[in-house]
């Protein structure tokens, strides 16, 4: 599953559901948790329910309710019918609720459904983030949240006056990231709030795939040609990455290489590796 653009679409709006198809994103998070009022949370499962059931034409990952919610299991009752290609669950807490969903999961035969969790919306959280490695196979990313965590600890807020993440909350966007890395799956970046502001986005999302994120979450249709753009390699990028495989096919004993004037070594492969990978070579 490519994992370079997942767009957010309530789950009470079956409307915005047919047309979020049409925006290019590659994949769409079906929401039943913060975009959905209690009052509402029934139709939106059925909404989702049926939407599950129509051709699929990219993934569809469905937000579910969290675990301490006393809501998740009519979430999944209701969604996994439908065989949705991944649960998203909020407020996750490490390993325990890995294991807890896997379990749920099992149980309903979900075989093919694979879990996002969003890895830093509470303050147990942040001292779970290495723990996701090696629980189960449905795992396929970590993604973070910047909204829910302040909240809980009493912060005014989770950024500086210019956008940029206050101590406390780069903190936790760094472990998501390592996190995801240690665990073997995809680093998601979190959403850009103001999604009127698309130049902004562009330099948020630009900084996020030079740190090491393969891909971003968005709030609006308008954000996903920028993701996609900041997440897809140039051709110079790809040209570059082909030479740096190509000397070393061509050298396979080298430690070392010079390419273009410069010096490059076996870590510029697995650079090289991951270009080609996402531009899906």
């Amino acid at each position: 599953m490519r994992l370079r653009s997942l767009l957010f679409v309530p789950g009470d709006r079956p409307d915005r559901m047919a047309k979020a198809l049409t925006t290019g994103a590659d994949a769409l998070i079906l929401d039943l948790e913060d975009a959905v009022a209690l009052s509402q949370k029934a139709g939106a499962r059925s909404a989702v329910a049926d939407f599950l059931t129509q051709p699929r034409e990219v993934p569809l990952v469905v937000r579910v309710n969290p675990l301490d919610s006393g809501m998740i299991d009519e979430d999944l009752a209701a969604v996994l019918p439908g065989l949705p290609d991944a649960i998203m669950l909020p407020k996750a807490e490490g390993r325990a609720s890995l294991k807890a969903l896997d379990a749920k999961l099992d149980w309903a035969g979900a075989r093919d459904t694979g879990i996002l969790p969003i890895a830093t919306e509470t303050p147990a959280a942040m001292f779970q983030l290495g723990t996701y490695g090696g629980v189960t196979n449905r795992l396929i990313g970590l993604t973070w949240g910047a909204e829910d965590l302040p909240a809980a600890i009493g912060a005014a807020t989770s950024r500086e006056e210019d956008g940029s993440y206050t101590a406390p909350y780069a903190l936790a966007r760094s472990l998501t990231l390592f996190g995801a890395a240690a665990a073997g799956v995809a680093p998601i970046e979190t959403v850009y709030p103001a999604f009127r502001d698309l130049e902004g986005l562009g330099a948020y999302a630009a900084r996020a795939r030079r740190d090491g994120f393969t891909g971003m979450m968005a709030i609006h249709p308008a954000q996903v040609p920028v993701i996609n753009t900041a997440f897809t390699p140039s051709a110079d990028e790809i040209a570059h990455a082909r030479a740096v495989i190509a000397a070393f096919a061509e050298n396979p004993d080298a430690g070392a290489l010079s390419l273009d004037g410069k010096m490059i070594d076996r870590p510029h492969v697995k650079q090289a590796e991951r270009i080609l990978a996402s531009a899906g070579e």
